[in-house]
C-alpha cells in the first residue's frame, strides 16, 4: 500500500496501474482535488466530461458512476463514497482567478506561502509527463457540490467533507494529475486549508455483480469496449 498527502495547494501526478483501488480522505471542509486522468500508455485516450455525464444520465459523480474516456471506455470506477456529490463541471481555478478572490500573491514575494491555481498546477505536471497545455482537459473535482439551477446556473453548495472519503477503481493504467486547489465556484474569500490523503492498494476483481458494472446499460457497455480492448491488446503483445 502506498500513502501520501497532499497538501492545500499541491499537486501530483504518476502512473497507478490497472486493478488498483486509490481512497482519498479530506482532513477538513471545503476540500476540493481536481483529477485530471489519460490512458498512461496513449495519453491521446483521456477523461471525457461530456461522455461521461450524458452516458449516465447525471450531472454529479458518486458510487456508481464510471469515468470514461473519449473512446467509450472505462478508465476508473468510483467505487465507495461517503459525501455523496463530487463536481464534474466547473473546472479549475486560474491564476486571474485566485489573485482576484484572495489576493496577489506570487512566488518571488511570498516564497513557498504563495496561492497555486489548478490552470499552474495542472500545466507544471503535464510538462513533467511529456504534455503541453493544449493538453488540459475539464476535471473531476472531487469533494465539491455544484448545482445546476433550472436557469443554466451553476451554484456551489458547501458539504461536510471533513473525515469523507471516496475512493476508485483503476480500470486501466491511467496517468493521474492531481491539484489540491479551491473550487472555482466556492464563494469564501479565505484559500482553502484541508489537506488531502491518498491511499493507493490492490482492488478486488470486478464480477458481473459490481456496482458501477451494473448501473446502467451504458456502463455495462463501456466495460465491454474495455475488457475486449484489453484483450485485443495481450494477443498483439503475446
Amino acid at each position: 500500500m502506498g500513502v501520501f498527502t497532499i497538501q492545500p495547494g499541491g499537486k501530483w501526478s504518476g502512473v497507478i496501474g490497472k486493478g488498483k483501488q486509490i481512497q482519498f480522505k479530506a482532513a477538513g471542509n471545503q476540500a476540493n482535488l481536481s483529477v485530471l486522468l489519460y490512458h498512461a500508455p496513449y495519453p491521446a485516450e483521456r477523461y471525457n466530461m461530456p461522455d461521461t455525464l450524458k452516458a449516465q444520465h447525471t450531472a454529479l459523480l458518486t458510487a456508481g458512476h464510471v469515468l470514461m474516456s473519449d473512446q467509450g471506455r472505462v478508465l476508473a470506477s468510483i467505487i465507495e463514497d461517503t459525501v455523496g456529490w463530487h463536481d464534474p463541471l466547473s473546472g479549475y481555478t486560474t491564476r486571474s482567478a485566485t489573485n482576484e478572490r484572495y489576493g496577489f500573491t506570487n512566488y518571488q514575494q511570498q516564497r513557498n506561502g504563495w496561492l497555486r491555481s489548478g490552470a499552474e498546477n495542472f500545466t507544471v505536471e503535464l510538462f513533467r509527463n511529456q504534455l503541453t497545455p493544449r493538453d488540459l482537459i475539464p476535471p473531476v473535482n472531487l469533494f465539491s457540490k455544484v448545482i445546476c439551477e433550472l436557469d443554466g446556473s451553476m451554484r456551489y453548495v458547501e458539504q461536510d467533507t471533513a473525515g469523507r472519503t471516496v475512493t476508485l477503481r483503476t480500470e486501466m493504467d491511467v496517468l493521474f494529475l492531481f491539484s489540491n486547489t479551491p473550487n472555482p465556484l466556492n464563494p469564501s474569500p479565505v484559500y482553502p486549508d484541508t489537506a488531502i490523503e491518498v491511499r493507493v492498494s490492490d482492488a478486488m476483481p470486478v464480477t458481473e455483480q459490481d456496482l458501477c458494472v451494473r448501473h446502467c446499460p451504458e456502463n455495462r457497455r463501456a466495460f465491454e469496449n474495455t475488457w475486449q480492448a484489453q484483450e485485443l491488446l495481450r494477443g498483439a503483445n503475446a
